[in-house]
């Protein structure tokens, strides 16, 4: 199994479940990661191996010359180092998490291995680069696994049907449903202040500049608002955390923004929310971290395009709003505000939703049986 990040976010998240399930059912597993991290710890406390090996993993920054010789030249060590073990090992299948990952497919071609491939992306800008991924991946992949209906429509047009498999996430949502103490008294927000948050990667996408842009417009109107953010940047990224810093202390309401950077108290975080935002300005293909809020019982928001569309019912378990209009997202905020039982309403329906339509057993059962065939 490969993957591109030792984080604990989203696709890691399902990344380390997947691992998990196929030890408990039997199969020998062995991860290579790029670098060690909360995720490379995680798998060793499940007792599975972990090799560190600089992967090569595709990111914007390096679609120009240098930067194309540098991936090139990694991967090239990495196929090699990768071989070595597959055969060592006598595996027989590998899986590659992310379409940022290219080693595991270079590698299974040649070596005529089983190669599945799970994709989390939708890949819009540079569109000759999603054109070539989609290329790419129907000729090195036996399998896809997709993660929702926007990710499978992407993909689609350049991957044959019958290798594509849609499995919506499922996690364990215990942590979630437990009634987390919260961070409040920690970060001396009024017990009657209404808290909105979001968590994610800080990067250019995810959306924290659009969240600050709504909190001013929201500000305009209310006096008890007090907002959260979670998230730090990918290595190598850090100018994005930067900007975000800068741009925070540029508003006016600074004292009621705490940008809190990398969380493992995710449940806490939260438990501390009263609403949760996922304002990603590009299509998110399906937003693990709003599984996790739906399970800790919170309204979502969200900007109206990527998974997050089979996720939330607009008007049942939160609301859609644009990508691109602050005063609008804000304008379909307030009556969650205004209304504590209405907030409460939808999120009870968001538990309800998660724990039916995103279920821990429907991943295991689906993801086993991709193994299985």
């Amino acid at each position: 199994m490969l993957h591109g990040s030792s984080d604990l976010y989203g696709a890691s998240k399902i990344f380390l479940l997947t691992a998990q399930l196929l030890k408990e059912e039997g199969h020998g597993v062995m991860v290579i990661l790029s670098e060690d991290g909360p995720l490379a710890m995680s798998l060793k406390n499940l007792d599975i191996p972990v090799k560190l090996v600089r992967l090569g993993i595709i990111r914007r920054k390096y679609f120009n010359m240098m930067g194309l010789v540098n991936r090139v030249k990694v991967m090239r060590k990495a196929i090699k180092i990768t071989k070595k073990l597959v055969t060592e090992e006598g595996i027989t299948h590998i899986y590659s998490n992310t379409a940022a990952v290219w080693v595991g497919a270079l590698v299974a071609k040649d070596l005529k291995l089983q190669h599945i491939w799970h994709l989390h992306e939708i890949i819009l800008k540079p569109s000759w680069f999603g054109w070539a991924m989609g290329k790419m991946i129907n000729q090195f992949a036996h399998k896809v696994i997709v993660v929702s209906e926007a990710v499978r429509g992407h993909w689609s047009r350049h991957v044959s049907e019958e290798k594509l498999t849609l499995i919506y996430n499922g996690i364990n949502y215990k942590p979630y449903l437990c009634g987390y103490d919260h961070l409040r008294s920690t970060l001396g927000i009024p017990s009657e202040a209404v808290v909105i948050g979001m968590i994610g990667r800080v990067n250019s996408w995810k959306g924290q500049e659009y969240f600050l842009e709504i909190s001013e417009e929201l500000n305009k109107k209310f006096l008890n608002l007090h907002f959260i953010l979670v998230g730090d940047p990918y290595p190598g990224d850090e100018r994005w955390y930067e900007g975000l810093e800068m741009n925070i202390l540029e508003k006016k309401f600074n004292h009621k923004i705490y940008n809190l950077g990398f969380r493992s108290d995710i449940p806490r975080v939260l438990a501390t929310m009263d609403i949760f935002i996922l304002p990603s300005i590009l299509p998110d293909p399906f937003p693990t971290v709003v599984l996790e809020a739906m399970a800790a019982q919170k309204p979502i928001i969200a900007t109206a395009h990527g998974g997050a569309l089979e996720m939330v019912i607009n008007g049942v378990n939160g609301f859609h709003i644009p990508w691109n209009a602050p005063e609008e997202g804000a304008r379909k905020i307030a009556p969650l505000i205004e209304d504590q039982k209405l907030r409460l309403k939808m999120g009870l329906k968001a538990k309800e939703s998660v724990l039916k339509n995103f279920s821990l057993p429907s991943f295991r059962e689906k993801i086993l049986t991709v193994f299985s065939e």
